[in-house]
């Protein structure tokens, strides 16, 4: 029997892999600085996980895993090379459990792939086709982000951010669209990310099907024999025709080949989520999948955890939640909020990393159509060092110039900031928190002083 160690293993991602070792009989500790709701569902599957990183945690005779952000100063690090262990990426777990003999579909690209690989394992799941899966995010209804059962299909979130995406080599691989990302990595821009991508799809398997966005420039210059295509527009071998994007739902038809495969709805909002839908329809069936089967599931899934999420409602005040980081992801987010007649749509937007807001900086500050108010708080550094001029306070007096609705720069923590939003909202607001970082503690900051205010009045 196998024994891993986790260093971090409290994360999202690293206790999806663990949870998917313990359930397929390995033995599995770790470490992680606070406890969370994942290490107690780890301790209850068998799981041993020490609060605080000290080298003597670390056993004598394991696998270590150690994710991208644990630095080579941190004592266990430090002691796993004394032991002479391997320290092992968190992408070599995946690649390793992605050649358990299942039939594997992975989801990559620069923006949806923990939607989409969400997505496909939903609809697997609700069919009844016990699939097997490690995906970047909590999936709804479900409750985990990584399960192991004996269907043949394994599906997972292939991270493009760090390079690693060239380890794996699935059978069906979705790439939904490439742009200029993780400028910390890839030096050269899209320029590099393209070489890596071209380098991934030139080491899977001849059988391989490379599935890409055919309204992508990128993505369609990607270069493959084995590359189908799926898109909104004429051309592509998946179409998705008569969309009608309702308030409560969106309804579209699949073509593929131009013939007629599906209709198919949805309740996740906005056109990006057409694509998503599609490219999953599109993996599942050039999988074998009878679309009967999965189709009706579909217009059940509410979306990933922090993809437009419903978080807060008070007093006719609504607050969402959503990833989005990259000037793409955020006008696909805003877009979902079209529609909300009579709202006071305001966007409070924690740009991550200096580098990220730096090298985007341009393209940051055409992102905020379609609300009436854009906040914006201090960077979330995520371990990155501060660059001299790149700064939230520069950034609103860019944004002011750009845009013809207010903005605000408000300083300092999560907490610090509600306290300072708090107070200006009034019913029929919609907040939307917009960023990979701290900025998911908003709703929980703003219902805190709600209560307060409440328990005062009473």
């Amino acid at each position: 029997m196998k024994k891993y160690y986790f260093i971090a293993i409290g994360g999202v991602g690293m206790s999806g892999l663990a949870k998917y070792l313990l359930e397929n009989g390995c033995e599995v500790s770790g470490s992680d600085i606070v406890d969370s709701k994942y290490i107690d569902k780890l301790r209850k599957l068998g799981a041993t996980v020490y609060i605080g990183q000290k080298a003597e945690n670390v056993p004598k005779d394991a696998v270590i895993v150690a994710s991208t952000a644990i630095r080579e100063t941190n004592p266990e690090m430090i002691r796993a090379k004394e032991l002479g262990l391997k320290v092992y990426h968190r992408s070599d777990i995946l690649a390793e459990i992605s050649k358990w003999g299942k039939f594997f579909l992975g989801f990559s690209g620069t923006h949806g792939k923990t939607t989409t690989s969400g997505l496909c394992s939903y609809v697997l799941e609700k069919a009844g086709l016990l699939p097997s899966y490690v995906v970047g995010g909590i999936i709804p209804e479900i409750g985990c982000n990584a399960h192991s059962q004996d269907g043949k299909f394994f599906v997972a979130e292939l991270d493009e951010s760090d390079g690693t995406i060239v380890k794996y080599a699935p059978n069906i691989c979705v790439v939904n669209n490439l742009e200029a990302d993780h400028l910390d990595f890839y030096k050269d821009g899209l320029k590099s990310i393209l070489e890596t991508f071209e380098t991934f799809i030139s080491k899977i398997p001849e059988d391989s099907i490379v599935l890409v966005n055919n309204d992508n420039k990128a993505t369609k210059d990607l270069h493959s024999h084995k590359t189908i295509t799926f898109g909104l527009g004429e051309g592509a071998d998946y179409v998705a025709k008569n969309i009608r994007l309702m308030s409560d739902c969106t309804s579209f038809e699949i073509y593929y080949k131009n013939t007629f495969l599906t209709d198919l709805t949805i309740i996740l909002r906005g056109k990006h989520n057409v694509y998503n839908a599609l490219s999953v329809v599109a993996s599942l069936h050039q999988a074998g999948v009878d679309i009967k089967l999965v189709k009706p599931h579909f217009a059940t899934f509410s979306g990933m955890g922090r993809r437009f999420q419903k978080v807060a409602e008070f007093d006719g005040i609504t607050v969402f939640d959503d990833y989005a980081h990259h000037p793409t992801e955020i006008k696909a987010t805003l877009s979902s909020a079209e529609g909300m007649t009579g709202k006071h749509v305001i966007a409070v937007f924690q740009p991550h990393r200096y580098t990220r807001l730096k090298n985007l900086w341009n393209e940051f500050l055409t992102s905020f159509s379609g609300v009436d108010k854009v906040i914006v708080t201090d960077v979330y550094a995520a371990s990155e060092d501060s660059i001299d001029g790149v700064n939230s306070e520069n950034f609103v007096r860019d944004l002011q110039n750009t845009v013809n609705i207010p903005c605000e720069y408000l300083s300092g923590s999560i907490e610090e900031v509600a306290k300072k939003l708090y107070p200006t909202l009034k019913e029929n607001d919609v907040v939307i928190g917009l960023g990979a970082g701290t900025i998911t503690n908003l709703s929980r900051e703003l219902l805190n002083l709600n209560d307060e205010v409440c328990q005062v009045a009473h």
